[in-house]
């Protein structure tokens, strides 16, 4: 294939990542960015990902085979118009946002329709940062790609074909649909997981008894807190009206439940965990949706000095890198006394055999 070269305006957690994917499966491409972080460009010039740094967004970024708008989504509405003079015909201009139709809006305003094909990579982490992006994050997870009205089916077909190189699983929808889409299984979660934090915060006791025993199913639920909060100010700045409506119907749902409680309604709260639970159960665990997975494993171990690090040596002199390691105190909704997190499904999946080699017992979650 020949050499391409492609532009990325922000190097983040998201941005980073791409760029590390096209440099690991196209190392002839020329790759070039331009961030407001003068450090994260170093830092991409230094580990040979990128090869021009650009102080601003200036003639580097003609004839461009692709450009990557990855800045947080207030940023690449107003970069497009830096943009619109060096985009040349045949150049796909695409962003990374989970929210597309403020930026659909800009891009026909400016005339960029023949360009622009919005991207949404369903891959993320807590963690921020060209530091942390991995050419694997989006591997195997979902990367969904809004064409504009006026784009070619050309550059569709090429878009499509070059996410896939890259390991990714394309999906083709209309922008507003996946706004919609996204406030339910994204956004809302977050907004949830941030208001039921507060939430146990504003109504703990006095020494924080709350805080101490909240259990694993409490920190699984609520892990998604501790993402970035300029990132979901702006989300929910963005995706204003499908948010809202979200909101309205969830508040509803969770008003008829409150009513099915205080009416000790048996048969509707015994179907509406019955519900839940057949249809949570029946979603795929290889599922790559917008929040990320985490690869855990759980084991009993007796309690004797050495037997964490036991275990941890056990699987680095396997090779078995791990993410996080500790003791659950609260082990009302969870089987083990040992969580185990990993980086990937592999060696979540290497981990609990060998420990099962070696005569552990371990639950997968």
């Amino acid at each position: 294939m020949t050499a391409k070269k492609i532009g990325f305006i922000g190097l983040g957690l998201i941005g980073g990542s791409i760029a590390k994917a096209i440099r690991q499966y196209y190392p002839d491409y020329e790759l070039l960015a331009y961030d407001k972080n003068k450090e994260t460009l170093a830092l991409a010039v230094q580990e040979e990902v990128i090869h021009t740094s650009c102080s601003s967004i200036d003639e580097n970024f003609r004839d461009c085979a692709y450009i990557f708008l990855c800045a947080p989504i207030a940023y690449n509405t107003a970069y497009l118009s830096q943009l619109k003079n060096y985009v040349s015909p045949d150049c796909i201009l695409t962003d990374v946002g989970s929210v597309k139709t403020s930026i659909h809006d800009e891009v026909t305003a400016l005339g960029l329709e023949e360009n622009f094909i919005g991207g949404h990579p369903m891959a993320g982490s807590e963690k921020s940062g060209f530091s942390n992006a991995k050419a694997h994050l989006i591997e195997n997870a979902y990367y969904i790609l809004t064409p504009s009205a006026r784009v070619s089916q050309e550059k569709v077909d090429a878009y499509r074909i070059f996410v896939t190189s890259l390991k990714a699983l394309p999906i083709i929808l209309d922008y507003h649909q996946h706004d919609m889409l996204t406030g339910t299984i994204s956004h809302l979660p977050h907004i949830l997981a941030s208001n039921l934090v507060n939430f146990v915060r504003d109504t703990d006791t006095p020494d924080k008894l709350m805080k101490t025993l909240a259990a694993g199913g409490f920190k699984d639920i609520t892990r998604i807190a501790s993402s970035s909060p300029v990132m979901w100010q702006q989300i929910c700045l963005k995706n204003r009206e499908n948010i809202s409506q979200i909101l309205g119907s969830f508040i509803d749902t969770l008003a008829r439940t409150k009513e099915c409680i205080d009416t000790s309604s048996e048969e509707e709260l015994y179907r509406m965990f019955e519900n839940s639970k057949e249809y949570r159960d029946s979603m795929p665990n290889n599922s790559a949706g917008p929040i990320k997975k985490q690869f855990a494993l759980y084991c009993d171990i007796v309690d004797e000095a050495g037997g964490i690090a036991t275990i941890a040596t056990i699987l680095a002199s396997n090779h078995i890198s791990i993410k996080n390691i500790g003791i659950i105190h609260n082990r009302e909704f969870e089987e083990g006394v040992l969580r185990i997190e990993f980086y990937n499904e592999g060696s979540s999946d290497k981990a609990s055999e060998l420990l099962k080699k070696y005569r552990y017992i371990v639950y997968e979650v």
